[in-house]
C-alpha cells in the first residue's frame, strides 16, 4: 500500500478509536434461558414477534422447545424459517413484507449468525422499507430504531447476538457486505446452553474457531481499548479451556462457557473491528458460498503469520492468556506458539489449510471486495492493498 493510503487509514482508524467513548455502544441484557422469553415480551408490551430461523433447525425440532414455551405462555407469534447460510438482501426484503404482513411488532432470531443478520436485514427493512438495504452497506446509513430484537444463538460462535453488523449477500453480483449500525445491536441475547448441546462436532469446532478468530483479531488491532482487551482476553482462556468438552459434548458447562467466550469476543470486535481474515473470509463465503466460521478457521494462522513481527508482542499476551507460555519467554517464541496451537485445533478438528473452491482467475475481484471491506476501517497490524490481499487468495488456494 502506497504511503498517501496508508496515512489516510491510520487517520481515520485512530479518528474513529478517539470517538468510541462518545458512540452509542451498548450490550444486551443477558438471560440464560428460553423460559424467559416470554416474560421479555410481556415487559417490552409486545404481542406477536416474527420468528426467524432456517429450515434444518425446525425439522431436527431444534426451535421446538422456544415455540413450546410461546405455546405454552399464550404468545402468538409468526415464523420465517427462510433463513439460509450467507443469507441475500432478497430474502431479508420478503422477511420484512412477511412481518409487515402477519402484524408482527418484534423480532426473535433463533440459529447461528445467518438468522441473526437476517433477521437484523429484516428490521432494517422494516424501518426503512424505500431504501435498498444495498445502499445501507458501510456504516452509521440505519438511523432509526429497530424493532425489539431477542437473539438466541444456536452457534457458539459467531457473536452476532451483540454486534452491530447484518452480513448480507447482493444477489446478482454475491457480493458480501456489511450493514453496521447501533440500532442493530440486539436488546437481549439469551444464552441456553440447551440450544447447542446436539451442535454436530464439526459445526462445534469451526464456529468455535470463529469466536477465536474475532477475539484475536479484535485484539491484536491497534483501536482496542481497556475493555475490549479484557473481553477478548476472557474469550481466549474460555475457548482454550472448554472447545474440546464443547465439540464432543461431554461438559453442559464447556458449552455454557463456549457461548460466553462467543459472547465476549463478540462484544469485543464490535467495538474494536476485526481485520484481514474477516475481509478476505467474506469474500470467498459470498462468492462460493463457503461457511463463514469455516473459512475464518482456514484463514487465521496463515493471516496471523503474515502479519510477523508487527503482531508478536500481543499475540504472545494471548499465549500466556490460553496457557501456552510464560511470561519470560520472547514475545515471537509465544506468538509462533499461539500460532502452532491454532494449527493443531485445526488439524484435530479436520480444518484443512486450502480451500479447493477457489477459481484463480477470481482472485483479483475476490482481492479488491477484501480491500474495500477492510480499508480504511480495520485497524490491523500491518496495512495491505488488494494487491498484497491477492497473495493471501493464492496461499490457501489449491
Amino acid at each position: 500500500m502506497n504511503l498517501g493510503r496508508k496515512i489516510y487509514c491510520r487517520v481515520f482508524q485512530r479518528v474513529f478509536w478517539m470517538a468510541l467513548p462518545f458512540l452509542p455502544y451498548r450490550n444486551p441484557k443477558l438471560r440464560q434461558s428460553l423460559g424467559q422469553i416470554p416474560d421479555i415480551l410481556q415487559e417490552e408490551k409486545k404481542r406477536k414477534p416474527l420468528v426467524v430461523t432456517d429450515q434444518n433447525l425446525v425439522k431436527v425440532g431444534a426451535v421446538k422447545p422456544l415455540l413450546d414455551i410461546l405455546d405454552t405462555a399464550g404468545v402468538k407469534y409468526a415464523l420465517f424459517d427462510k433463513a439460509f447460510p450467507n443469507p441475500t438482501t432478497q430474502l431479508a426484503r420478503e422477511g420484512a413484507a412477511f412481518y409487515r404482513r402477519h402484524g408482527c411488532d418484534s423480532l426473535i432470531a433463533f440459529g447461528g449468525g445467518s438468522p441473526m443478520d437476517l433477521a437484523k436485514g429484516i428490521g432494517v427493512g422494516v424501518v426503512r422499507p424505500r431504501t435498498p438495504l444495498e445502499k445501507m452497506g458501510g456504516i452509521l446509513k440505519v438511523w432509526r430504531k429497530l424493532p425489539l430484537l431477542i437473539a438466541i444463538p444456536t452457534t457458539a460462535g459467531t457473536g452476532s447476538e451483540t454486534t452491530l453488523a447484518a452480513v448480507l449477500i447482493e444477489e446478482k453480483s454475491r457480493h458480501k457486505f456489511a450493514i453496521n449500525d447501533f440500532p442493530l445491536i440486539p436488546r437481549y441475547a439469551v444464552l441456553d446452553p440447551v440450544t447447542i448441546h446436539t451442535l454436530p462436532a464439526s459445526l462445534a469446532a469451526t464456529t468455535g474457531l470463529d469466536a477465536l478468530t474475532h477475539a484475536v483479531e479484535a485484539y491484536i488491532g491497534n483501536s482496542t481499548t481497556k475493555e475490549t482487551r479484557a473481553d477478548a482476553k476472557w474469550a481466549v482462556k474460555l475457548i482454550f479451556e472448554n472447545l474440546d468438552g464443547a465439540v464432543n459434548h461431554t461438559s453442559t458447562q464447556a458449552e455454557a462457557a463456549m457461548l460466553e467466550a462467543s459472547h465476549y469476543a463478540g462484544r469485543a470486535f464490535t467495538r474494536s473491528y476485526v481485520g484481514y481474515i474477516h475481509a478476505v473470509s467474506h469474500s470467498l463465503s459470498g462468492q462460493y458460498n463457503l461457511p463463514h466460521g469455516w473459512t475464518n478457521a482456514v484463514l487465521l494462522p496463515l493471516v496471523l503469520r503474515r502479519y510477523g513481527k508487527a503482531a508478536w508482542r500481543k499475540l504472545g499476551e494471548l499465549a500466556i492468556c490460553a496457557g501456552l507460555g510464560k511470561e519470560w519467554e520472547s514475545r515471537r517464541s509465544l506468538a509462533e506458539k499461539f500460532i502452532s496451537a491454532i494449527e493443531e485445533m485445526n488439524r484435530k478438528y479436520g480444518i484443512p489449510d486450502k480451500i479447493e473452491a477457489i477459481r484463480r482467475e477470481d482472485i483479483p475481484q475476490l482481492a479488491v471486495y477484501a480491500d474495500k471491506e477492510a480499508n480504511p476501517l480495520y485497524p490491523v497490524p500491518v496495512l495491505w492493498d488488494a494487491g498484497e490481499l491477492e497473495k493471501i487468495y493464492e496461499e490457501v488456494a489449491l
